[in-house]
């Protein structure tokens, strides 16, 4: 084997030591450096994108607060209405409440003097019959017939 001749020892081991350093030279100083800058530029494009997504993530927590804030307010001016409008509805019917039993108490003022002048004409024409048949009765038990004023009064008296 032609590697283990030491005569050819000594200059394999030299061009061995060159193209080691020619290799080691070439990829450490012009590839890693390449190689690093890519690195480091992926770690800064993978911290910036980490920011952005942080930043978005406080944005979009901002704006879920901002509308659960919207929602409860909104629900709070709901309220509100729905507690105005019953108010409202309140009114309105103790309105047309006291309206009604405003006509119910003057229909019944007026039913109850349409029955009082009723009862007032019936009172008179009991009066009056009763006043002509005790005048017939007292023409009958003594041949006189009494004047109409006196059998009106005297019926009054009895009934009143």
């Amino acid at each position: 084997m032609p590697q283990f001749e030491f005569s050819t020892f000594l200059p394999q081991m030299v061009w061995l030591a060159i193209f080691f350093a020619v290799l080691y030279f070439g990829v450490v100083r012009l590839t890693l450096p390449k190689v690093g800058r890519v690195i480091e530029a992926r770690e800064d494009q993978v911290s910036g994108d980490l920011s952005v997504a942080q930043g978005a993530k406080a944005e979009s927590d901002r704006m879920a607060a901002d509308y659960d804030a919207g929602v409860a307010t909104a629900q709070d001016a709901a309220r509100a209405k729905v507690t105005e409008a019953r108010t409202a509805a309140t009114v309105a019917i103790e309105a047309k409440l006291k309206q009604s039993s405003e006509a119910i108490a003057q229909k019944s003022a007026k039913a109850q003097a349409d029955l009082d002048a009723a009862r007032s004409s019936a009172l008179a024409q009991v009066e009056s019959v009763a006043a002509d048949a005790a005048a017939d009765i007292v023409e009958r038990l003594t041949g006189k017939r009494p004047v109409d004023t006196v059998a009106a009064t005297a019926t009054r008296s009895v009934l009143g």
